[in-house]
């Protein structure tokens, strides 16, 4: 029972018939296939298209790890540390 048979198939085939018709099934199923054929085509050019990133991405980081990066920071000191620091010099 909890396999499909044969005749669930033919039932299911029959079915698809009544409700689409038998000239209509091979358009659709021309459709399916060209849509397939493209989805496989690019997903291939986006492969290629990942490959040809990661080719430059990986000169990129030669590049960048030649020259080292300089960051420069600045301390800031807030008012509410010079008041804190009065206040507890008059203790």
């Amino acid at each position: 029972m909890g396999s499909m048979s044969i005749w669930h198939w033919l039932v299911v085939l029959l079915v698809i018939v009544l409700l689409f018709g038998a000239k209509k099934i091979p358009e659709l199923a021309k459709g399916l296939g060209s849509g397939i054929r493209t989805f496989k085509k690019e997903l291939d050019n986006d492969d290629s298209k990942d490959i040809e990133q990661t080719n430059v991405s990986t000169q990129t980081q030669v590049k960048s790890e030649k020259k080292p990066e300089v960051i420069e920071a600045q301390v800031i000191e807030t008012h509410t540390d010079k008041t804190n620091k009065t206040n507890a010099e008059k203790v």
